[in-house]
């Protein structure tokens, strides 16, 4: 195992099972073609061609759009398609500044292969021993990923706030960092992937903040997603990510991304070049145009 493997494990797909989804002649997303079938049975909501789905001409507004999803992912979740809601609803289609294509419930985002955006922190230390990198431990209880490692804070990037924002609130959250705090975290660009799912695809952006903390701060979890968090060298964190599964598989992008920043990771790796280019893959949409 090694830096690409885990980079290749975020990116695993093969669109030839999946079907375009436009919205206002952009490609936004991508439907399994066995799912662009059941499309084809609500054609008041949907448009299914030969080459691609979309909305019904009626839904010509993002306020429609939004609701008529709205009423489709309950009805999917009723029907047992979909496993779950989460209430929280995600922006499709448009700049962070700019008034979406739409909202849509972030459960139901793979199904459709929108790009969702997250945010994640990168929680260090710095201390007259080197570099150490908060770790947090995933809650038995989560429905996904249960106990594996995660960046110190993560969290997916709901309508209505912007990337700032978000960071302070999901800071406080999942590590009782105070606003003023978490305010000072840095922004350190993104990486991206790809990956094909049992929910469908996964055509990802995850920006990426630098947070110091003083050496003396303990994160405490206030919302149960974390059961517990651990303050580790970043030699031990370079290995268990190059040598193990240990953490949530997006996470690994986001450390490998800082390791390289930080120089931990540097161009005497084998596959440096490889590596820089993994973090950052073309994708099946334009994700820097949408977002």
């Amino acid at each position: 195992m090694g830096w690409l493997d885990r980079i290749a494990e975020c990116n695993r797909h093969d669109l030839s099972g999946f079907l375009p989804f436009e919205a206002e002649g952009r490609r936004i997303g991508w439907v399994r073609r066995s799912l662009a079938g059941r499309l084809s049975k609500q054609p008041e909501v949907f448009a299914v061609g030969a080459e691609a789905a979309g909305f019904a001409p009626a839904l010509d507004t993002p306020e429609r759009r939004s609701a008529a999803l709205a009423e489709t992912v309950r009805d999917w979740h009723g029907s047992g398609l979909l496993r779950r809601v989460s209430g929280e609803l995600l922006a499709v289609g448009a700049g962070l500044a700019e008034p979406p294509l739409f909202l849509i419930d972030r459960a139901s985002v793979q199904a459709f292969g929108f790009s969702a955006v997250g945010v994640h922190v990168n929680g260090y230390v710095e201390g007259p021993d080197g570099l150490h990198v908060w770790i947090a431990e995933r809650a038995a209880g989560r429905h996904s990923y249960p106990g594996m490692l995660d960046n110190m804070v993560a969290g997916g990037q709901p309508a209505g706030l912007s990337l700032m924002e978000n960071v302070v609130k999901e800071a406080g959250e999942e590590a009782g960092i105070p606003p003023a705090l978490a305010g000072t975290a840095r922004s350190a660009g993104a990486v991206t992937y790809c990956l094909e799912t049992e929910a469908g695809l996964r055509p990802d952006i995850l920006y990426v903040y630098d947070l110091e903390l003083p050496a003396g701060f303990q994160p405490r979890n206030s919302d149960g997603e974390v059961a517990h968090f651990e303050l580790w060298p970043a030699a031990r964190l370079a290995e268990t990510v190059r040598d193990t599964r240990r953490f949530k598989f997006n996470c690994n992008l986001v450390i490998i991304d800082f390791l390289i920043r930080r120089g931990v990771l540097g161009p005497e790796e084998p596959d440096y070049p490889a590596i820089l280019a993994g973090l950052r893959p073309a994708l099946p949409i334009d994700p820097w145009r949408l977002w």
